[in-house]
């Protein structure tokens, strides 16, 4: 890569890739000899990796386990963004019936319950929090309850209820960013794939953050959204806890799905619908100005 291409020099250190070398005056670009850098990772390293402060989710377990509970009260509300626009996400998930899924960061569980009401089989959940539903819902389920595992998403591949099987839909549902290793951890989801299985994987915008960030700081949208450094901030489900977060750009994702050898088959940017707008319009002018949410289908690269 161009060594002065700092974004993509920074998403590959916090994939655990070295600087190698420089080859100088590589690449002519614009009439311009400027170096290339060569940057990679060994096999033994990728694989002992272990959490570092930098890392995109390092350090956000404890915090999550605090704010879950509220976070559970809060996509209750009626006028939940959650509901509103990012569950169910039947666009891009599809028809669950017959299928298994792998709900990872499920929190309490409950939509995982609602994917088998609606006729989804051998379904896990895994969440580090341990708020778990009891019984599947109001009046109980007749369709037998989903398996939920208290444990951290970043041990997948060695979670109870998860090693040794293969499932068709793994879920992130906002959960991706507490990954200390983010290409790790989908390689894993990767492998837990049946051959026609995908990933499905929602995200915040990236913009959302960055427009925040301007507000607070004064600063311009590119500023923000271009930077390096960590930030935190205080959620809207308990002021009194903050979460850390590594800025990320749409490129910086992309960039992940690649190196874990997945391509982006769908990605959606849900709206709320007429109906919604007209009922709760201070939802809408709060997406006019933060935007929303992105959810990807990732499918495994042939091959890889």
């Amino acid at each position: 890569m161009l060594a002065d291409n700092a974004r993509a020099i920074a998403c590959y250190r916090r994939c655990g890739f070295r600087e190698e070398g420089r080859e100088r005056e590589a690449a002519l670009v614009d009439g311009t000899w400027r170096d290339d850098l060569v940057m990679g990772i060994l096999a033994h390293e990728h694989t002992t990796q272990r959490e570092d402060p930098d890392d995109v989710g390092a350090g956000a377990e404890q915090p999550w386990v605090t704010l879950a509970p509220h976070y559970e009260r809060a996509r209750g509300r009626e006028d939940s963004l959650d509901r509103l626009v990012e569950w169910p996400p039947k666009e891009v998930l599809g028809d669950v019936t017959g299928r298994s899924v792998l709900d990872v960061g499920c929190g309490d569980g409950s939509k995982l319950v609602e994917l088998v009401r609606a006729g989804a089989r051998a379904c896990v959940g895994v969440d580090v929090s341990g708020h778990f539903v009891g019984d599947g819902g109001e009046g109980g389920a007749a369709a037998p309850d989903p398996e939920l595992v208290q444990c951290d998403l970043n041990e997948l591949e060695s979670i109870p209820g998860v090693a040794g099987r293969t499932f068709d839909r793994v879920l992130f549902l906002q959960s991706f960013g507490y990954a200390t290793d983010p290409v790790r951890t989908l390689r894993t989801a990767r492998s837990l794939l049946t051959d026609d299985g995908f990933v499905l994987l929602t995200r915040t915008h990236p913009i959302r953050y960055a427009v925040e960030r301007t507000e607070l700081n004064g600063t311009s949208l590119g500023e923000e959204y271009y930077s390096t450094e960590r930030f935190s901030y205080a959620t809207g489900w308990n002021d009194q806890v903050r979460l850390h977060k590594q800025p990320s750009t749409i490129a910086d994702l992309l960039t992940v799905f690649s190196a874990a050898g997945l391509w982006v088959e769908t990605a959606v940017e849900p709206q709320l619908s007429d109906d919604d707008r007209r009922r709760h319009p201070h939802k809408q002018r709060w997406m006019d100005t933060y935007l929303g949410i992105l959810v990807f289908r990732l499918r495994p690269h042939p091959g890889r």
